[in-house]
């Protein structure tokens, strides 16, 4: 096995280390704010990027892009390295790559409509039973059609199509109705307004693009800005989830490697279990258990330990617990609960000291050979090497300007697919019936004209002779006038 330097966490009686091989049984995160929570993950994200893992993290409150800056002097920080005892400690920059689902703070990170799927989109619309059925006709057809859904205007153009062709589609696919079509139309409309059209789209993210090293071998650190979407809970929560979902979906199994493919921080992470419906949840679930033998490793990040549930919880072996706090009945069920979750130390009443740590200080257990759960430290947080703190804006642009990544992402694309092949149907069926009622027409004008032609023709044109006899006949109403009528008639149709 290739010698792989551990990473130094926090120094309590004895320094505490994360061995690498069991960094992919993932970890937990929490503590009250302001008591050193982002600390601690840019503290591990710099630890895992120095073995060459590397790392994606999202960035909620703007702080980590610091991470691409070296960490300047400061009092505190030299005390902390003495205390801990750090031989090897280096003010340096790590390689960051900076991303943004709006295109704004980085650099534009895609999803196609047809990599996301229904049941995330069900989520991320908030939909109810019968909707989510509709939008799996909608999937359904579309792949069976070899419709590809991409972006926003595919999956409108297609909820379009159910819509006109409600009854056709029922009959195929069960039922649809326009009314459950409008509901979803008008959820993807919040989407919308919310900013998520820009997420859906072409080029879509390669995995390829995260699992990266530099030149000098350090893992590579993707931070999501998450600064404004975290105030789009459903689209931060269903984009993390379904990131982690392509990794479990492409990633090659490698069973118990040396150290991890990559590493995941989930920040904010109860924002994932108020908002999960219990199939998402069944899946959440189904990618931690699982992801593992992929050689990823998930660190949920949160406030209270109860935020994560327990059938999540059991599932991470590496722990650091800063402070909470202990004023109401559920934040004292949160502190036992946090005690209860560690390797019992018997110089150390844990229920108490969680209540008592300060800033950068933690409760630490990390596995240990053999997969064992450490016994629980009280310690002080190793020192950054980077900055605390965000980049410039100057500092900001320079790292997106060499990251290598914008000539792939920066500029949307946008190929046929189903928006563009049902527009060339409907316009296919109109010129069609264009052509019928043309045709129609025509042919109503031919038997038009052809029923004139054919018409008998009228009586000839009265002679003179007879126009004199029908007006005398008028003008004698007897027998007698009649007979002479007659009579004078017949003695001048000689002369006519």
């Amino acid at each position: 096995m290739t010698n792989i330097q551990n990473l130094l966490v926090g120094k309590g009686e004895l320094q505490k280390i994360l061995l690498p091989r069991y960094a992919n049984r993932h970890g937990l995160i929490t503590g009250a704010t302001g008591t050193g929570k982002t600390v601690t993950l840019q503290i591990l994200a710099e630890g895992f990027s120095k073995i060459g893992v590397p790392v994606f993290m999202a960035d909620v409150k703007g702080d980590l892009s610091g991470l691409s800056q070296a960490a300047g002097p400061h009092r505190k920080i030299t005390e902390r390295i003495e205390k801990i005892g750090i031989e090897d400690y280096r003010s340096q920059a790590y390689p960051v790559v900076l991303w943004d689902v709006f295109g704004k703070s980085g650099h534009p990170i895609r999803a196609t409509v047809s990599d996301m799927g229904p049941l995330l989109l069900t989520s991320m619309m908030e939909l109810n039973e019968t909707q989510e059925g509709v939008l799996n006709v909608a999937f359904k057809m579309a792949d069976e059609e070899g419709l590809l859904l991409l972006d926003f205007k595919d999956l409108r153009e297609i909820l379009r199509y159910l819509s006109d062709n409600a009854k056709l589609i029922s009959a195929q696919y069960g039922r649809v109705t326009p009314a459950s079509v409008g509901a979803i139309q008008r959820r993807l409309l919040v989407l919308e307004q919310q900013g998520a059209e820009d997420f859906f789209g072409e080029p879509a993210l390669e995995l390829t693009d995260i699992l990266r090293q530099d030149l000098s071998g350090k893992g590579v650190i993707n931070i999501l800005s998450a600064d404004k979407l975290i105030s789009k809970p459903r689209l931060y929560s269903t984009f993390l989830l379904w990131l982690l979902s392509e990794l479990f979906e492409e990633l090659p199994e490698v069973g118990d490697p040396e150290k991890p493919r990559l590493v995941f921080f989930f920040d904010e992470a109860h924002v994932l279990f108020n908002t999960a419906p219990k199939a998402l949840l069944e899946k959440v679930i189904q990618v931690v258990r699982l992801i593992r033998s992929k050689g990823v490793g998930v660190y949920f990040i949160t406030q209270n330990p109860l935020d994560v549930p327990d059938s999540v919880s059991s599932q991470l072996g590496n722990r650091i617990q800063h402070a909470l706090r202990a004023y109401t009945p559920r934040e004292q069920k949160a502190v036992k609960a946090a005690a209860s979750t560690f390797r019992p130390n018997p110089k150390l009443d844990v229920q108490k000291v969680i209540t008592t740590l300060g800033v950068g200080e933690g409760l630490v257990s990390m596995l240990e050979e053999g997969g064992i759960p450490g016994i629980v430290d009280a310690c002080l947080i190793v020192p950054p090497e980077s900055r605390i703190g965000p980049a410039t804006k100057k500092e900001r642009a320079a790292v997106l300007s060499r990251s290598g990544m914008g000539t792939k992402y920066n500029k949307p694309a946008d190929r046929e697919s189903a928006f563009e092949i049902l527009h060339k149907r409907v316009e296919e069926k109109t010129r069609i019936a264009e052509k019928l009622a043309n045709a129609e027409a025509a042919e109503k004008e031919r038997i038009k004209q052809e029923k004139v032609r054919s018409k008998p023709r009228g009586r000839k044109k009265k002679s003179e002779l007879e126009k004199f006899r029908d007006k005398t006949l008028s003008t004698m109403g007897s027998s007698l006038g009649r007979a002479l009528s007659r009579t004078i008639l017949g003695s001048l149709k000689k002369y006519f």
